[in-house]
């Protein structure tokens, strides 16, 4: 809740005294208001703004969904209004299902944390969910992915008001990447929640197990003694994709710890995950990670001097400008508010 206001803040800062700077606030339909960490926060009541920010909440992944929302119902009630009156809304992380819940997703495209963007797709239908992307705006409806796509958001709206240079130092004060496109390379498959799927869960067991080795569907099907029919439609409808794509992610996968953590070349890289040719291997790379491998080891190495002295902390990754949509350039920003920092 608080690493938007407290960007703000800081760009505020960057930006000089003669700026026109944010007026920020914690609003509520309720009069006391605690939040997820147990801490109790001051609130206001709810006034015009120019950008209604909705945090996420407390959601883990067997949590009781309905019963969920059904308790934020003057939340979402509250958001709906905002946006007949012509605000522009913006969800952090999981927010986007308050967001969906007061009918703003119909018909748009948005995003949220990997971890639930499938469950959101399920329980909104109508909207175009990008589990890839970082921040969306559609039409005055702007969703962000897990916590820290916050400060993505929040850059670009400073990028927006204030200009690039404000945007870029407030960013390299805060230490926060100003440059990613995709959270993409973040996703972990194995943190998805799995129910229904064990016949795929052995294929993939054979396929992890075998990276470096040819696909070859026919060899597969018989190891499970079906036909490769058989195998391609289980297999799809326990996930939704296919063996082959399962391998080219685990391949990539391995190849992203590969590349983050060895001193192996490309060419050497490749061939572990089965690709004799790197160019092949390269392409397929950069279609999963929005990077090429060379790219990707400069964003996301993690040389010996981190790992000694932090356990193994990736450094800040960098890519190319994010521009997520349009955003009011005269802002008032209506999100929750916190103390300036100073360092």
């Amino acid at each position: 809740m608080f690493g938007v206001p407290d960007l703000l803040t800081m760009a505020g800062h960057v930006a000089g005294p003669d700026a026109p700077g944010y007026r920020v606030s914690v609003v509520s339909p309720r009069r006391r208001v605690t939040a997820s960490g147990g801490a109790s926060l001051d609130v206001r009541p709810l006034r015009e703004a120019d950008v209604l920010v909705v945090p996420g909440f407390e959601l883990l992944p067997d949590a009781d969904l309905d019963a969920r929302l059904a308790g934020l119902a003057p939340e979402i009630a509250a958001i709906r209004a905002q946006a007949a009156a012509g605000t522009a809304v913006v969800s952090l992380c999981v927010g986007a299902f308050l967001l969906a819940e007061a009918g703003l997703l119909d018909g748009r495209r948005a995003t949220t944390s990997w971890l639930h963007a499938g469950r959101l797709a399920g329980r909104c239908p109508r909207a175009d969910v990008r589990p890839e992307h970082l921040v969306v705006t559609d039409t005055g409806v702007t969703t962000t992915a897990a916590f820290s796509a916050m400060y993505d958001f929040a850059l670009d709206l400073i990028r927006r008001h204030d200009g690039a240079r404000v945007a870029r130092t407030t960013a390299r004060l805060a230490l926060v990447d100003d440059a990613r496109t995709s959270q993409t390379p973040y996703v972990d498959p194995r943190l998805l929640p799995q129910p229904g799927r064990e016949f795929s869960q052995r294929v993939m067991r054979r396929l992890d197990q075998n990276l470096a080795a040819r696909y070859d569907l026919a060899a597969l099907a018989g190891a499970f003694r079906v036909s490769t029919r058989t195998l391609l439609r289980r297999f799809s409808e326990e996930t939704g994709s296919s063996p082959l794509a399962h391998l080219q992610a685990s391949r990539v996968r391995r190849a992203r710890h590969l590349l983050e953590t060895t001193d192996r070349t490309v060419a050497a890289v490749a061939a572990e995950v089965g690709y004799r040719d790197p160019g092949t291997f390269a392409a397929l790379f950069a279609r999963h990670t929005g990077h090429r491998p060379h790219a990707y080891r400069t964003a996301f190495r993690r040389t010996a001097r981190a790992s000694a002295l932090d356990g193994g902390v990736r450094e800040p990754p960098s890519a190319q400008p994010l521009h997520p949509g349009e955003h009011h350039s005269d802002t008032r920003a209506t999100v929750p508010y916190s103390t300036p920092m100073t360092g």
